[in-house]
């Protein structure tokens, strides 16, 4: 994979010579926490392995209720598939991880809509498709979605969701 180049930022230039930005810690849910604190959620190198690998670990992750670390393998295999018929099926498996991370996080909002996001990418694809039932986790997404948005328009509590497995 070709090294990323950070998007030009106006009246921000960037010197080509400098170290790269040192990797933010984060909690348990993916929350960046302050330099210099510790980390306390280890993920993969997502960017030193394949499309097909970084899938694995997504699923991996997925199915372990690991949101964050799936959303950024998928994230880093739709970067991989940009230009691909996959492309927008890695972005909402990718979309799914977030949406289940807003809901651990207890952000009912973003997590409807990403799971809702998520759901209008991967049912366009065939089931089963790279060895997921688009089909089913597409209905999966939705059902949850539904439920977190009507809790949050009725005033009650984000529902107690069992995420689908993949």
């Amino acid at each position: 994979m070709p090294e990323r180049v950070p998007a030009p930022k106006p009246n921000r230039p960037r010197n080509p010579d400098a170290p790269p930005k040192p990797k933010r810690p984060r909690d348990q849910l993916g929350r960046p926490l302050p330099f210099g604190e510790t980390s306390r959620l280890e993920m993969e190198d997502f960017d030193s392995f394949t499309l097909e690998r970084n899938h694995e670990l997504g699923i991996g992750h997925f199915n372990a209720g690991r949101f964050f670390p799936a959303h950024e393998a998928w994230e880093t295999a739709w970067k991989q598939s940009k230009g691909t018929p996959d492309a927008e099926f890695f972005k909402g498996l990718s979309q799914l991880g977030a949406g289940y991370v807003h809901l651990q996080r207890a952000n009912a909002h973003g997590a409807f809509t990403l799971m809702r996001r998520a759901a209008g990418r991967i049912e366009r694809y065939p089931s089963p498709h790279h060895g997921v039932d688009s089909a089913a986790l597409a209905a999966a997404a939705t059902r949850d979605a539904d439920a977190v948005e009507r809790a949050e328009r009725e005033g009650r509590p984000i529902p107690d969701l069992t995420a689908p497995r993949l």
